[in-house]
């Protein structure tokens, strides 16, 4: 399955579309089991990373000042440039301000990992980009929309995201390390565990898709009018995060996990307050989950394109420095 795991996740995304295309009473169902199903991935994923390694990785003064540049200095100048450009209607406005503001802390972890970026310092990096991407929210909406619009981020869904997404998968994680280093019994659950990190990144694809396909029907219009601005930002997210990574002088798994922090968006986490607005910003909750999946397709883009634009050392070089 990791030989032919980017096959399988466009197989994903290909069945979720045609189960919500066909069953669009589905989807509000299979909404709920978005978050569960993500927090199974992410402990997954944290169970592959040692809480000392973890521990090292918050040390990284150099890669959490990357992190946070690209996110919160980068990303706002890059989404200024865009802004004169989107659609006049507010509710697509703030759609597009609320998903590219805020970095991604969950899948993006895993997508990351496949492409060679170092996954554990991302992951240590993700607390950090919860609670700064809550803090610095209201002032982003302002800035742009004025303030009739900046209380409209509220701090309920980013705590929830960090409790389930993030606090809890990491404390079982680090309770099943515990016990697998001290029982046999442990290590074979442990091991048995992570084998299942495909299988997961496939149902988290699958039920995104369908669970979201069917509230796009009444927004067609809209959501075509947003898709270029995405694609455009996933583009320039990529040169941008490595011109970060260059200026700090990051090694390449940080590099690469640098670009992919910069270019993938917390959607899943923004849905709750799109869906929150009064009638007159029903279309933002649609142009949230457009950017959810122009992005997976980006990211299994990413994941060839990455180790491209950011090479490991060439094996002559390597050998250079082994001997």
């Amino acid at each position: 399955m990791e030989h032919h795991q980017v096959a399988i996740y466009l197989a994903a995304m290909t069945a979720g579309g045609l189960l919500g295309g066909l069953a669009p009473a589905a989807g509000p169902g299979l909404a709920h089991a978005i978050n569960p199903v993500l927090g199974a991935l992410l402990f997954v994923t944290f169970l592959q990373v040692p809480a000392a390694e973890l521990r090292r990785s918050l040390r990284d003064g150099r890669f959490l000042a990357a992190a946070l540049m690209v996110n919160f200095v980068v990303v706002p100048l890059v989404v200024a440039a865009l802004f004169a450009f989107l659609p006049a209607d507010p509710a697509v406005r703030v759609g597009v301000l609320l998903v590219l503001l805020c970095p991604c802390v969950d899948y993006v972890i895993v997508f990351c990992g496949l492409a060679g970026g170092s996954g554990r310092r991302l992951l240590a990096a993700t607390p950090f980009l919860l609670v700064v991407q809550m803090l610095l929210l209201p002032g982003f909406l302002y800035l742009f929309m004025g303030p009739e619009l900046a209380g409209i981020a509220e701090a309920g869904p980013f705590v929830e995201a960090f409790v389930f997404l993030i606090a809890l998968p990491l404390a079982l994680a680090w309770t099943l390390q515990a016990w697998a280093a001290r029982r046999p019994a442990g290590q074979q659950v442990a091991e048995a565990a992570t084998t299942t990190m495909v299988p997961l990144m496939a149902a988290t694809l699958l039920i995104v898709v369908a669970s979201q396909i069917p509230g796009l029907d009444d927004s067609l219009t809209d959501v075509a009018a947003v898709v270029p601005f995405y694609v455009v930002f996933l583009i320039v997210m990529a040169f941008a995060g490595k011109a970060v990574a260059l200026l700090l002088r990051l090694d390449v798994p940080g590099s690469r996990a640098v670009v992919f922090t910069g270019a993938t968006r917390n959607s899943l986490v923004v849905l709750p307050l799109a869906l929150a607005l009064p009638a007159p910003y029903a279309v933002t909750a649609a142009v949230v989950v457009t950017q959810t999946l122009v992005e997976v397709v980006g990211m299994v883009v990413y994941v060839r394109a990455v180790p491209r634009l950011v090479p490991g050392p060439s094996p002559a070089a390597s050998g250079s420095v082994a001997r």
